[in-house]
C-alpha cells in the first residue's frame, strides 16, 4: 500500500456517514496524512466495479455504506474475490439490529442527512425567535416567516417559540399606544402578519395575576381597565392599518391558537 492510505469511500447518500467513520480508524495510525475519494449516491453494480477496480490499480481500500442489501452483498463479494480490503460500515449494525428489534429496516438512503437537516432547521428557527423577541430588532420582521403582533400578554413570546419548534421563523412586535409600530410592518407582505386579538376582560385578568406573582398590587396602570381599553383600540388600528389577520386568543391555550395560526398561513 502506498505510504498516505488511500480510501474509496463509497453511499447510496452522499457519504458523510462513511466519511466520518473512515476518518475516525485513521487517526489511530497516522498523523492524519491520508487520502479519500468519495463515490456518492451509488444505485448500481457498475459503479462498485470501476471503484473496486481503481482500488486494485491503487492499492486502496474500501469502505461503503449501503442500505441496499443487493448492492451491499454484491460488494463484499467482489472485494473478496479481487482481494481488497473493505470495510462494510453498516452491514453488521443493521442485522444485529433486524435481530435485535424483529423487524425488518426501512432500506432508505441518506435518512440520517434528512433527520440532520430537520434538527438544524429547528434549532435555526428557535434563535430566531429567540433574537427577534418582543420587537428588539425590527429587522427580523422582513425576515420572518411570520410576524405575530399584540399588546402585552398575548403569548406573543410562547407561541413564536412553539411555532418556532415546527421549523418557522417568527418575529413578534409589541403595540404600545406611546411607540409607533416599525415601518417594517407596513413594507411586507400582510399575510405573514398574524394580530393577536384578547378580550378587555380575559387581558385585565391575566395582568392582575401577573402583578401578583410579582409581588405588585393590581392597582398598578398595567392592569387598569381604561389603559387596557385604550391600549387594544390602539392594536385595531394597528392591524387595520397592516392590514393583516386577526385571530382571538382570548380562550385559546397556546397550541391551539399556533394550530390555528399553521393553517391560516397554509
Amino acid at each position: 500500500m502506498q505510504d498516505k492510505p488511500l480510501v474509496y469511500v463509497l453511499s447510496d447518500s452522499v457519504g458523510e456517514t462513511a466519511e466520518l467513520v473512515i476518518k475516525a480508524g485513521l487517526s489511530q495510525f497516522n498523523n492524519g496524512e491520508y487520502q479519500i475519494q468519495r463515490v456518492p449516491y451509488v444505485e448500481d453494480k457498475k459503479t462498485i466495479d470501476e471503484t473496486l477496480q481503481l482500488a486494485t490499480e491503487k492499492e486502496g481500500i474500501v469502505g461503503f455504506t449501503l442500505v441496499d442489501p443487493d448492492l451491499r452483498s454484491y460488494l463484499n463479494k467482489q472485494a473478496g474475490e479481487m482481494n481488497i480490503e473493505a470495510i462494510d460500515i453498516m452491514g453488521p449494525m443493521i442485522s444485529a439490529m433486524k435481530r435485535s428489534f424483529s423487524s425488518d429496516p426501512r432500506l432508505e438512503p441518506g435518512l440520517v442527512h434528512q433527520l440532520d437537516e430537520d434538527y438544524f432547521k429547528r434549532v435555526e428557527a428557535i434563535e430566531f425567535a429567540v433574537k427577534y423577541d418582543d420587537g428588539r430588532d425590527p429587522r427580523g420582521i422582513a425576515r420572518a416567516d411570520i410576524i405575530l403582533i399584540g399588546v402585552s400578554r398575548t403569548s406573543k413570546t410562547p407561541l413564536s417559540q412553539y411555532l418556532a419548534h415546527k421549523r418557522l421563523k417568527v418575529a413578534n412586535v409589541p403595540i404600545v399606544p406611546e411607540v409607533d409600530p416599525p415601518e417594517e410592518l407596513f413594507n411586507v407582505n400582510p399575510d405573514k402578519c398574524i394580530g393577536l386579538r384578547i378580550s378587555p376582560a380575559k387581558l385585565y385578568d391575566i395582568r392582575k395575576e401577573r402583578l401578583k406573582a410579582l409581588g405588585l398590587g393590581d392597582q398598578a396602570t398595567y392592569a387598569n381597565m381604561e389603559r387596557i381599553q385604550q391600549e387594544l383600540q390602539y392594536f385595531d388600528q394597528a392591524v387595520e392599518k397592516i392590514g393583516c389577520r386577526v385571530v382571538d386568543v382570548s380562550h385559546k391555550a397556546v397550541e391551539e391558537t399556533a394550530n390555528t395560526i399553521m393553517r391560516m398561513i397554509k
